[in-house]
């Protein structure tokens, strides 16, 4: 049976109402949910980047059971991965048994903002198996030092610790992606529901390990509401994948989306009241072999999802 999980879109909600709706989350019966780390929005409409780490604080507090990861940190250039360990640490301490961190290889729109390279996929992907080496070297304890190739960590030690070190996650969306993370993580993220990629994760060594598979939708009371909301608030869904990680503003963003068209978001969105379509979205991540499926939905409205999805959704998954 897949879990049903809910998306924190950092992106395009104030600090407060993300803490309000992980409490929403839980109350409706969604057992996880993943929150976003951004320094920018992808647009401006959306409107918001707070810094994830004072969020998750807030949520350990306005929640009790709802399992919460980062979906995703990016962990080896605006941030450098000793502190990333140390607030991993931290967020797990203050949500016993329920944090896990999601990481991924970033997005130039959040990474190039201290004037650094934004370097090929391929160092990238370097990079992160790197920083998941410190991490996890930190969480160890004790006085630890690191000189590597991209990284250098001297006597740093975490006293914060928890009892068990995090899950760590890994985002990706192409085979090179899911076998570094069946390789070396403890889980595989992704917003792509395909069964090769699930093969490769599990080839790799991903046998038994979690699979979160991210769908994005648009609940309205009508569904043409819903295909405008969602074309004004997430047009980048219809943007080819390598410019997402390769645009470097909002502004960017904006002009590579202009063209975009309700029915273009439409096609990768689910939109509207009908909650055949939305247990079919879901079906298609289970199908393709994820366990954990978790839902984004688009736009001001999250209140009304909710009831939609404690209503109409849930019960047809139990």
């Amino acid at each position: 049976m897949v879990k049903l999980g809910y998306a924190l879109s950092s992106e395009e909600h104030a600090p407060h109402d993300l803490a309000r709706y992980a409490h929403l989350a839980e109350q409706s019966g969604f057992s996880f949910a993943l929150i976003s780390d951004h320094y920018h929005p992808w647009i401006e409409r959306q409107g918001h980047s707070p810094f994830v780490w004072s969020v998750i604080g807030a949520i350990s507090q306005t929640t009790q059971r709802l399992a919460l990861g980062t979906g995703v940190t990016c962990p080896t250039i605006r941030i450098h991965p000793a502190i990333i360990a140390q607030a991993a640490a931290t967020a797990a301490l203050m949500m016993p048994g329920r944090f896990f961190l999601g990481l991924g290889t970033g997005e130039n729109l959040n990474e190039h903002i201290l004037g650094t390279h934004w370097p090929p996929i391929d160092v990238r992907q370097e990079m992160l198996e790197e920083a998941i080496e410190i991490l996890r070297l930190l969480w160890k304890g004790e006085n630890r030092s690191h000189r590597g190739k991209y990284y250098t960590v001297e006597n740093a030690r975490i006293f914060s610790l928890p009892d068990k070190p995090p899950p760590i996650l890994i985002a990706g969306s192409g085979p090179d992606s899911a076998r570094l993370a069946g390789r070396i993580a403890d889980g595989l993220i992704s917003t792509i529901p395909e069964a090769d990629l699930i093969k490769a994760f599990r080839t790799a060594g991903g046998i038994n390990k979690p699979r979160y598979g991210q769908m994005t939708v648009c609940w309205a009371e009508k569904e043409d509401q819903a295909r405008r909301t969602a074309r004004e608030w997430w047009p980048t869904t219809a943007i080819p994948g390598k410019l997402m990680t390769e645009l470097a503003t909002p502004a960017e963003f904006e002009a590579a989306a202009e063209p975009v068209t309700e029915e273009a978001v439409a096609k990768s969105i689910v939109c509207g009241p009908d909650p055949s379509k939305h247990v079919e979205e879901i079906n298609k991540y289970a199908n393709a072999g994820f366990d954990h499926v978790y839902v984004h939905q688009v736009g001001p409205d999250q209140q009304g999802f909710f009831r939609f999805y404690e209503r109409d959704v849930l019960p047809r998954l139990s």
